[in-house]
């Protein structure tokens, strides 16, 4: 399938990671006024400072809870993940479900548009240890490589610090009740873990038991709509491997979203199987397969594994 040029963002932020609140404040201030975020009044309306306004936007559209209007300038509407998860009767408005974080997790690091420095990381960085220089000389060699204007050493930086403040918490937010200090969400998820000496961090990869399996299949078939929307099966090693996939996204093993594949005819009805064919190990797509139903049934489960 051919790709289009994407335009990746180191920006944008204003160097705040999102916090609990501010998903659902977004998403709710555009369902009442879809240019809410140009408004004088948005301040007021958010219960945030500025340059928070600015952030809020910018993370609900990286979690894809809001999108643009293109057929209203520069307005925006609730996207209809939005609708399903962050409307009042929702799946999980106020983000209280495990499966919400690693929903909005993956949401976020496939958005090479919004948020590139969080899809490289995931998908390019293969380094099990690190420390921020380290990662800032890697992601900078990396921008060097994509077409278009260089990006200046002074964003990526500004970056990758806010990248680290999503995974890893803070070492003073303990007790301390302020918004604008609360760690973000997705700290949760531990996907990073800051090493005793402070200086060093480590990705955390394994076989994801947290991980609700209708994520999990939801992230599988938004994968193939983007990669292979065409074909009927899909390969283990893209599922594991490619950037951008669940594999490289979750930070599962390779024997580990296998062992996860191999019940998926049983979860979805038929719809999908696993199956391995002369050392070719393949996912087969047998009918049509709505991901938002994966999604349902998360939540329908108490966003826990079956």
């Amino acid at each position: 399938m051919a790709v289009g040029v994407v335009q990746h963002s180191f920006s944008g932020h204003e160097t705040f990671p999102f916090r609990y609140p501010w998903l659902k404040k977004g998403y709710d201030a555009v369902l009442a006024d879809a240019s809410v975020f140009l408004s004088d009044d948005a301040i007021t309306t958010l219960g945030v400072g500025k340059n928070m306004v600015r952030s809020i936007r910018h993370w609900c559209l990286a979690a894809g809870v809001l999108e643009e209007d293109r057929g209203a300038g520069t307005a925006l509407r609730p996207s209809a993940l939005g609708t399903l998860l962050l409307d009042d009767d929702g799946l999980d408005p106020y983000l209280e479900d495990p499966a919400t974080l690693w929903l909005l997790h993956w949401q976020i690091a496939r958005s090479r548009g919004r948020a590139a420095t969080w899809f490289w990381a995931f998908s390019h960085f293969h380094e099990p240890e690190f420390t921020r220089e380290a990662l800032l000389s890697a992601l900078l060699r990396w921008t060097q490589t994509l077409p278009g204007k260089r990006v200046a050493e002074s964003s990526l930086r500004r970056d990758v610090e806010v990248f680290l403040r999503t995974y890893v918490p803070s070492r003073s937010s303990r007790g301390d009740l302020a918004e604008d200090s609360l760690d973000c969400p997705l700290v949760e998820l531990k996907l990073i873990i800051q090493q005793a000496d402070g200086q060093s961090y480590q990705f955390r990869r394994g076989a994801r038991h947290g991980l609700p399996d209708g994520v999990l299949l939801y992230a599988v078939m938004k994968f193939w709509e983007d990669h292979s929307p065409t074909t009927e099966t899909l390969s283990l090693h893209d599922l594991a491997r490619r950037p951008g996939s669940p594999g490289r996204l979750f930070g599962i093993d390779e024997s580990s979203l296998v062992e996860r594949l191999e019940v998926v005819e049983r979860q979805t009805d038929g719809a999908l199987s696993y199956g391995e064919t002369a050392g070719l190990r393949q996912l087969y797509r047998r009918r049509p397969l709505d991901p938002t139903r994966m999604l349902t049934e998360a939540y329908a489960s108490g966003g826990k594994r079956r």
